[in-house]
């Protein structure tokens, strides 16, 4: 008789905030005999520190730890391959689990499938093994609600977007938007600052670093230094209140 084999559970944990993590995930978490995380190079990562205090001693934990982070790279290191290969490597240390019939619970700061890591594993396994992924209270979310500023009022659109975007794109595409969410700023943060401000829209943004976490900051956007803001951090620019 073959064995069963396990499941692969990607696992939203929340922004920040160990109360944000939901009902379910935290039954699923507790229940999984193997948990696995991404973290980098001599950290203890963020999603990890949510739900340390919810993990038993019987189960397995699997740090993936990234080769490369956002740091720059000697001009004969492709970024695109190294982390290609991680998650290639990654996907083959799950799937042995899986195999043996253990489940694997992947814990994924924010929502799994909203810019998470987990999303590169779900591609690689989720067509071989069955799959459940647990919502989680995304990162943008956390910071309107930090920041006390509605998003969208009745037929707005919300566009979000990432600071990776070139100086033009990300001004053609916030020039057309009712509403705004800001991703991925860390070193783009000065880019991004200058495109709101020749589009007029900087007296309106909001600036939050690592929303709802332990040590959260919420600074005015024109008293953000560029060198220091982190990875971890969001531009909101809300829609026009309409009052009703």
């Amino acid at each position: 008789m073959m064995q069963a084999r396990g499941r692969l559970i990607g696992l939203g944990v929340g922004p920040g905030d160990p109360e944000l993590i939901t009902v379910k995930a935290l039954r699923l978490l507790r229940e999984s005999p193997v948990v696995a995380y991404f973290v980098a190079k001599g950290k203890k990562g963020n999603a990890f520190g949510i739900i340390e205090a919810h993990l038993q001693d019987v189960q397995t934990l699997m740090p993936l730890v990234y080769p490369v982070t956002t740091e720059a790279l000697p001009a004969t290191l492709s970024y695109e391959k190294l982390i290609s290969d991680f998650y290639d490597e990654s996907s083959r240390h799950i799937a042995a689990h899986l195999d043996a019939g253990r489940d694997v619970a992947v814990i994924c700061e924010g929502d799994p499938f909203f810019y998470g890591s987990y999303m590169y594993l779900h591609d690689r396994l989720a067509e071989h093994y069955d799959a459940e992924v647990i919502p989680g209270v995304c990162s943008m979310l956390g910071g309107a609600s930090v920041l006390g500023a509605p998003l969208v009022y009745r037929n707005q659109s919300l566009s979000v977007l990432s600071g990776v975007l070139s100086h033009d794109d990300l001004k053609r595409k916030l020039a057309d938007a009712d509403a705004a969410v800001i991703m991925k700023l860390g070193r783009n943060f000065h880019k991004v600052r200058e495109v709101l401000t020749e589009l007029g829209m900087a007296g309106r943004a909001l600036y939050v670093e690592r929303a709802t976490m332990s040590n959260q900051k919420i600074v005015p956007l024109d008293q953000v230094d560029p060198m220091s803001s982190p990875y971890f951090s969001l531009i909101i620019v809300p829609g026009d209140r309409w009052q009703g």
